[in-house]
């Protein structure tokens, strides 16, 4: 069965206690991997203000996880969140092949030695003293 690359994108009640959220993480996760997905990445944003009021919530616990997986798990795994109660929102996209380039070369230059960045920076702050 031919597989794809999403982004998930999930919002959780930020009253919530850390150890809560993430047993909600966790459980998030588990059904990933129960129904034949394999997790890549995974963004913990965590509290953040929102930009408008969802259920009088102002705040959210933000959660990006990106996985691999057939097609037809999506639903189930999208109905399994909005089962969930303490998901405020959530959004779940295919990645199409640029966007997997991009985020395989963000992350090649996280990986990148500090060494090497900071030289950039020095170029620039020379260039520009030089203009000076």
């Amino acid at each position: 069965m031919a597989t794809r690359q999403y982004e998930s994108v999930v919002i959780l009640n930020a009253t919530l206690e850390d150890p809560q959220i993430e047993e909600i993480i966790t459980s998030i996760h588990h059904h990933v991997k129960t129904n034949g997905g394999e997790i890549t990445d995974v963004e913990n944003w965590g509290r953040k203000r929102l930009a408008y009021a969802i259920n009088n919530a102002k705040s959210g616990y933000y959660i990006i996880t990106r996985f691999i997986a057939a097609p037809s798990m999506i639903s189930e795994f999208e109905r399994s969140l909005k089962l969930d109660e303490n998901v405020i929102r959530y959004l779940t996209i295919s990645l199409d092949k640029k966007a997997v380039e991009y985020l395989k070369n963000a992350a090649n230059k996280k990986e990148e030695p500090a060494s090497e960045q900071g030289s950039e920076v020095l170029e620039k702050s020379t260039l520009e003293s030089v203009k000076e």
